[in-house]
């Protein structure tokens, strides 16, 4: 196990390699000049001459790329143009609250899906089976942002039970430990933290999760079916025992490979795809500062935000397959 991680941690370097050229190659391709976007798009030629030199986009892409790689392998993003703060600093800001929003949703979508999924094969053709499905393929059939709008529009506006938009309530202060706002919250005893927190965090949770959730029942259910219909399955029921133990205890543990998948895909997907729901819920997180970094032609700030999430990205794959082995003791790595 020990060299099969080391391995698959070696191979981040070509992996992050190729994404960084393609990241680097494509917003260099992309229309815009940060520097108009700096100085003011009626500056003079002069002004803009200096300050294409002072930020080094007078350079070829080639060597632009190479100055950049070089910082990168000292763990420096660069500088972000606009805010000329450090790119790494801005993203270890964000992190946690797009991280936190991630966690929320995927344990709605787990939450949900995997009862859902379970139930659903358990009770092929019911009334059940039909409506857990039901609810599945609109849940993936529904755009994110129709979801979330629609969201905002019955228990923000009409019912007025949650908050629309933003983190916390701007009237309360809460003391920054972790950056998770829900950890902070229980660390440092304040309640009425916490009870903001959870709220602004509802309906940002279920636009983000809705789809992860869809997808977990359906390859819930298609793998218990699956599972369900094997041998030892009938064997289990043969020697009398309970129907809830078979299902829960001997069917569900032998289906949970597909699950751990989708759910690992889901993670790494989530982290890089808030970008609607942040935006939407003014999350102020890493998507939402990679959005407004876009509009800016804030070269620094896109590339290293793209290349962190790659990283992430490849890390949650590793961690998946890992789990495999303590699910499955039959998978071995060698």
């Amino acid at each position: 196990m020990k060299r099969y991680i080391i391995k698959r941690l070696m191979l981040l370097v070509p992996v992050l390699l190729g994404v960084s050229i393609i990241a680097f190659g494509l917003i260099h391709l992309a229309p815009g000049d940060p520097v108009k976007t700096i100085v003011g798009e009626h500056a003079s030629a002069k002004v803009i001459s200096e300050a294409r030199e002072k930020y080094g986009l007078d350079e070829p892409v080639y060597v632009q790329y190479g100055i950049w790689l070089e910082q990168v392998l000292h763990g420096d993003f660069g500088r972000s143009i606009i805010s000329r703060e450090y790119v790494t600093k801005e993203i270890a800001e964000r992190f946690p609250n797009t991280f936190e929003l991630t966690m929320t949703a995927l344990f709605f979508a787990i939450l949900i899906g995997l009862p859902a999924g379970i139930i659903s094969a358990s009770k092929q053709y019911s009334a059940i089976d039909y409506a857990s499905m039901g609810v599945a393929i609109f849940g993936i059939s529904v755009p994110v942002f129709w979801l979330g709008i629609m969201l905002m529009l019955v228990f923000g506006v009409y019912l007025g039970w949650l908050p629309m938009g933003g983190r916390i309530d701007i009237l309360l202060s809460l003391d920054r430990v972790t950056g998770l706002m829900v950890l902070d919250s229980i660390i440092t005893g304040n309640i009425a933290a916490l009870n903001s927190v959870i709220r602004h965090l509802i309906l940002p949770s279920i636009a983000l999760g809705t789809i992860p959730m869809a997808q977990i029942a359906r390859v819930t259910r298609s793998s218990m079916l699956e599972v369900l219909r094997q041998d030892f399955i009938r064997t289990e029921r043969a020697k009398g025992l309970s129907e809830k133990v078979v299902i829960y205890k001997h069917a569900a543990r032998n289906a949970l490979i597909p699950v751990v998948t989708i759910i690992g895909l889901n993670f790494g997907l989530l982290l890089a795809g808030a970008i609607l729901t942040e935006t939407i819920f003014s999350w102020p997180g890493v998507a939402r500062y990679v959005v407004q970094a876009v509009y800016d032609r804030d070269y620094p700030v896109v590339q290293g935000c793209i290349v962190f999430f790659a990283l992430i990205f490849v890390l949650v794959n590793l961690v998946t397959d890992v789990i495999y082995t303590y699910i499955d003791p039959r998978i071995r790595y060698n």
